[in-house]
């Protein structure tokens, strides 16, 4: 779209006129270099303006696409404070639902930046939007963005091809609707089979992680960074995996990152693979290393966002990365929503105040604050001479020279219209399925009456617990009860322990990984009575042994529709799935799992890489082809011969 306030220069050429002074100055020509621009902006800026730059906070529409002008649900305050009272220009955006409000937002929200005293541009930033989790801390699910796997899920299909043009589709929805900022892709190593982030990786494989992390930063950010790019912020490094028992570090129970085994290497390969295709942003973790070595050099025990070695010395000065760093969500201030508290992630260093955070995580090479709004603090610090303006120039350039090279300087407006037609268009939802289908993993398909449980025959009648019973009844005649079905479909969702004390913690699945006995029983008793096909959707790990020996079909996903699935199941779509990550035999394994190097060979159920074909339709006969299952526990049959070994 091209900007409605554009003005002509006496040679000719177009440009915003930003700080309305009639005349088209260095950092408003177009001409000019993003280097260049940003070399003359700096100059000009006022202290408040640079340190507005180096906030990004949480923001919210109001309704029909206009700007909220009260805190919202988790926002904290009007647009217009943010804007033009503190002069932040990053927001990492909640709650679209609409593309034609989003984007009539968006543009809203521009017109109001402009009017700032030199019109700096906002960059809008999201989590990812494209997949099936709704958390506020991590992704959302809710709106009209086209429906894709989970990353993990894209990663099962094993084609970067596949994570290349969902990347480029997810770059056109989002430009749609303003959005220029992608708060991923997340490279973690999900090598702890409890952590609860797995869902967003790529996996476990270092190697798998680091092929997809390439193909997904080429696709949202091209081959360099310019006015058709979504940039991508990188995370968590130096890998956010290793989490001690597998808790999260957003709470303080699960602070600490090891490396029993020695892998930080292993963790960072995925980082040396995302600068090497220019990631424009780099997001660190929470977490608190402890006992870690790096180069013969003990890495201090605080969170990574605060840790002068990890970020100047290994990111900055040993990996050579000169982009933004822009810290995790609120490591100064504790957050308060509702009746609940997150207390801010200062691992490490709970004991300074916000002012002595805010100074440790500058001195520790971060350009930007994430999740904070508290510019005071920043002033304040620069009055007493605590942080000097070279200091806040060092990290302020950064941030203006991707808004330049995004080009939001010459035009960061939206076509209102167009958004709906591009945002979760009938083409872009139908990649989406397609590629939900394919993620799909096979891990059992035994025979059952002589014939293997997958793919279905339709025309049957249907026992179904957990799926659509009405897409159900496309495929067949859905029953009440097993004892009057032909074959059951049941689909469970993975295993955790629900928890809701602080802020966010319902929304985040930790905890063991087993089923409950109850359900297991369940399960066995319509086995007993009909043929069994099930679905655990998976967002971590889960111990599947018990299942395994009911279902004849068992299959896991990562982020796929009931149709998706039904269509697998059906035949109408092969599964193509490989686990990106391995399940284990039991609890105990898991107990004992180094968190840094993952599953033992001897621990796992279904290994890496695991997943069954099935080779052709239902109607004529089917067989499946991969490499059978390792690790049985003894008293579990062998897969059928149906599944045969390839090399």
């Amino acid at each position: 779209m091209t900007a409605p306030d554009l003005c002509r220069a006496d040679d000719g050429t177009l440009y915003r006129d930003l700080n309305r002074n009639g005349v088209m100055d260095v950092y408003e020509d177009p001409r000019r270099s993003p280097a260049e621009r940003v070399d003359d902006l700096v100059g000009r800026l006022s202290m408040t303006e640079k340190i507005g730059l180096m906030f990004q906070t949480v923001i919210e529409a109001g309704p029909g696409g206009t700007l909220l002008e009260a805190p919202g649900k988790i926002s904290k305050s009007p647009t217009s404070e943010v804007v033009l009272g503190k002069h932040i220009t990053h927001f990492n955006i909640h709650g679209l639902t609409s593309a034609t409000n989003a984007a009539r937002w968006s543009n809203a929200l521009q017109r109001l930046a402009a009017t700032s005293p030199h019109g700096i541009p906002v960059t809008i930033s999201t989590d990812p939007r494209h997949a099936f989790v709704e958390n506020s801390g991590v992704s959302f699910a809710e709106g009209p963005f086209s429906k894709w796997p989970d990353a993990l899920g894209i990663a099962a299909i094993g084609d970067t091809t596949v994570t290349r043009r969902f990347a480029q589709i997810a770059r056109e929805e989002y430009r749609a609707v303003g959005i220029r900022s992608a708060l991923h892709p997340q490279v973690d190593l999900a090598t702890e089979p409890r952590w609860c982030r797995q869902l967003q990786t790529f996996g476990s494989s270092p190697e798998r992680v680091c092929a997809h992390t390439a193909a997904y930063i080429d696709g949202f950010q091209g081959a360099q960074l310019g006015a058709d790019s979504v940039s991508c912020v990188t995370k968590h490094f130096p890998g956010a995996g290793p989490q001690q028992d597998g808790e999260d570090a957003h709470f303080p129970y699960g602070r600490e990152q090891i490396y029993p085994t020695g892998s930080f290497e292993e963790h960072l390969a995925p980082f040396r693979t995302a600068i090497d295709h220019g990631t424009a942003g780099i997001m660190p973790y929470y977490g608190m290393p402890v006992g870690l070595t790096v180069d013969g050099e003990t890495i201090e025990e605080v969170g990574f966002g605060y840790n002068r070695q990890i970020i100047r010395g290994l990111l900055r000065d040993r990996l050579g990365y000169d982009g933004v760093v822009l810290t995790d969500w609120e490591l100064v201030n504790d957050n308060h929503v509702g009746n609940q508290v997150l207390p801010a992630r200062a691992w490490g260093v709970e004991d300074l105040d916000p002012p002595g955070r805010m100074l440790k995580i500058l001195e520790a090479g971060a350009d930007q604050f994430g999740g904070e709004e508290c510019v005071e603090i920043l002033t304040d610090l620069v009055a007493r001479g605590l942080v000097p303006e070279e200091r806040i120039d060092e990290s302020i350039r950064r941030i203006l020279l991707v808004k330049f090279q995004l080009g939001l300087f010459d035009d960061p407006f939206v076509d209102e219209d167009a958004a709906g037609q591009i945002v979760g268009s009938p083409d872009n939802t139908a990649e989406g399925e397609l590629a939900q289908s394919r993620s799909v993993v096979v891990l059992e398909n035994r025979e059952v009456d002589g014939a293997p449980a997958l793919p279905v025959h339709p025309g049957r009648r249907i026992y179904v617990d957990g799926l659509d019973p009405d897409l159900t009844a496309r495929y067949g005649t859905v029953v009440d009860s097993p004892a009057d079905a032909d074959v059951a479909l049941v689909r469970i969702a993975a295993p955790f322990e629900p928890r809701d004390d602080l802020f966010l913690e319902s929304y985040f699945h930790q905890g063991g990984l087993e089923f409950r006995p109850g359900l297991v029983y369940k399960l066995a008793s319509i086995a007993r009575k009909v043929p069994l096909v099930v679905d655990v959707a998976l967002d971590r790990a889960a111990v599947l042994t018990p299942i395994a020996d009911i279902a004849g079909g068992l299959t896991v996903t990562f982020g796929v529709s009931d149709a998706a699935l039904l269509k697998t199941w059906f035949g109408d779509v092969s599964p193509e799935g490989r686990l990106p990550i391995a399940i284990p035999r039991s609890m105990e394994v898991v107990r004992n799992v180094a968190p840094d190097a993952g599953l033992a060979e001897d621990a796992v159920l279904y290994r890496t890489g695991h997943g069954l074909r099935l080779v052709g339709d239902p109607r004529q006969g089917s067989r499946s082809v991969d490499r059978p299952r390792v690790g049985l526990p003894a008293h579990t049959a062998e897969p059928s011969s149906l599944a045969t070994s390839e090399g």
